[in-house]
């Protein structure tokens, strides 16, 4: 069965307090309330005894639990305030969370049971980062709701790592793709449109002649609701141009119809390796090098952010950072540039070195030319 399709008879909708319910309606009979959230794993037990008529064995979720906790945290304005696409990530989170730990009470939930659960992902640092944080939202909640005084995930142990996460295309790449897609296929479309804007993947699919206005693409960020006003530059221009006025977005597929953004990151990726690009080449890695190409052209971290719609201004001065060191370095080599032209002669005296420039060439001038006047003065062999 589809994940995107709710199972039979089922119905799922928020109460009036916003905590969500799931009811099993068969046709002529009783309506059976049913565990959410929907797709685990106590919910598929329940949504199977059910079915099979034997609704006694229909767990329900306790009050005060850690899945009555992450309920409520689904129906509160933090989780509902998320784009989709964030909250079936964090779902994804939970809900496995749940199914391991979800009957145990809330308010016994302590730091070093945290621990536990974040050494048991060691494998999988980036995982257990993410699940801290997920949790911490949801204790955030039990604390606002009065489910618990505190917040156990404050005093667990954060995890360290290093990733630099989607990798960054480099012009190296860009211009391997270019060779590879031509002006006029959809591929080289797609790229352009990504790397002139620097959209997230879920708003490049979008973006169309409806969000066009005076010379400008006018769009609201999907994922922060963050209102975007991006100047269309002349070969941007160049690209859009003969893009159809009456079609949903400029990136479409052959028929019309707008790409999903997931089907639409295997597309630049399936693209990228056509075109031999190492593995890893994604659309919001087009994005980050929109980011460098714009922190490279010496533009602020304000700037980039008016551009790309970042909401935090430490990942974005990351790449000033970046764009800084290489100019330093740039600047910092130059200065050798005329300083240091003429090489040291081997097993060269210590004393040589307090000679400047031009003592040191007529020396070696001197030296080459009695290297030349006793070889005149040896005996032939």
């Amino acid at each position: 069965m589809r994940r995107n399709r709710k199972p039979q008879y089922i119905n799922e909708y928020l109460d009036r307090h916003g905590r969500p319910r799931i009811y099993l309606r068969k046709p002529g009979q009783k309506q059976i309330s049913l565990p959410s959230p929907l797709y685990s794993e106590s919910f598929w037990n329940a949504y199977r005894a059910a079915m099979a008529g034997e609704p006694e064995k229909v767990a329900r979720v306790k009050p005060g639990s850690i899945a009555a906790a992450v309920n409520g945290y689904y129906g509160s304005i933090e989780f509902k305030s998320l784009a989709a696409s964030t909250q079936a990530v964090y779902r994804g989170v939970l809900d496995r969370f749940v199914e391991k730990h979800g009957s145990g009470p809330v308010a016994s939930l302590r730091a070093h049971h945290v621990n536990t659960i974040i050494d048991g992902m060691a494998s999988t640092p980036a995982a257990a980062s993410n699940f801290r944080k997920r949790l911490s939202g949801v204790m955030e909640y039990a604390v606002s709701s009065g489910m618990r005084t505190d917040n156990p995930v404050k005093d667990a142990k954060r995890v360290r790592y290093e990733s630099d996460g989607h990798r960054t295309w480099s012009e190296e790449d860009i211009a391997s793709y270019r060779k590879k897609w031509k002006i006029g296929t959809p591929e080289r479309l797609a790229m352009e449109v990504l790397l002139h804007t620097g959209l997230r993947r879920s708003d490049a699919v979008r973006v169309g002649w409806k969000h066009v206005a005076g010379g400008r693409i006018e769009i609201t960020a999907q994922k922060t609701g963050v209102e975007l006003s991006i100047p269309i530059r002349a070969e941007l221009m160049g690209y859009i141009k003969n893009c159809p006025k009456d079609g949903d977005a400029f990136i479409a597929k052959t028929g019309g119809a707008a790409r999903s953004d997931k089907a639409f990151s295997a597309y630049i990726s399936g693209a990228a390796a056509k075109a031999n690009l190492p593995e890893g080449s994604s659309p919001h890695g087009l994005r980050k090098a929109a980011c460098r190409r714009l922190a490279e052209a010496g533009c602020s971290a304000r700037q980039i952010m008016a551009i790309t719609g970042h909401t935090d201004i430490r990942e974005v001065e990351r790449y000033c950072r970046d764009a800084e060191k290489k100019l330093l370095a740039d600047a910092a080599m130059a200065k050798l540039d005329g300083h240091f032209d003429v090489q040291k002669l081997p097993n060269q005296p210590d004393e040589l070195g307090n000679f400047d420039d031009n003592e040191l060439k007529s020396l070696i001038e001197k030296g080459a030319w009695r290297s030349r006047q006793d070889s005149n003065l040896r005996p032939s062999a």
